[in-house]
């Protein structure tokens, strides 16, 4: 009758405790990235569109770049223009400019946009959406 009394405080004597237990502790270094301005921005994504190669990377650098929180510049619009047309891919440099008008947050910024890569547009023969269907 004492046997499983005596086997328990066996076991518990034999166990060590959890307060006397050393727990490994678990810590998570924050990557510490600095706050990007947006000339940083700005330089940084026209690098990356003057040096895209072919579609899948253009596409790829416009998806990152239309998925921030704030419309790009004037520089890097064109530079993503430029890529679309040097890997001769007229839809997408038509649909940069859908994404512009998506970002902005009227129709006067979207205007200065189109005012200010009017030059761009007729150099490289891009047509907007507008004016391929116009409304009926």
């Amino acid at each position: 009758m004492m046997r499983p009394a005596l086997t328990t405080a066996f076991r518990a004597i034999a166990r060590p405790s959890t307060t006397a237990r050393s727990t490994p502790t678990l810590i998570r270094f924050a990557h510490a990235h600095a706050q990007e301005s947006f000339e940083q921005f700005s330089a940084r994504y026209v690098s990356f569109f003057q040096n895209a190669e072919d579609l899948f990377e253009l596409q790829r650098g416009l998806n990152n770049c239309f998925a921030h929180d704030l419309v790009p510049s004037p520089e890097v619009i064109e530079a993503a223009v430029k890529a679309a047309r040097r890997v001769n891919d007229y839809s997408t440099a038509v649909r940069i400019f859908e994404g512009i008008k998506e970002k902005v947050e009227n129709k006067t910024q979207y205007e200065a946009y189109l005012t200010e890569l009017k030059g761009l547009k007729e150099e490289l023969g891009i047509a907007l959406k507008e004016e391929l269907y116009p409304p009926a």
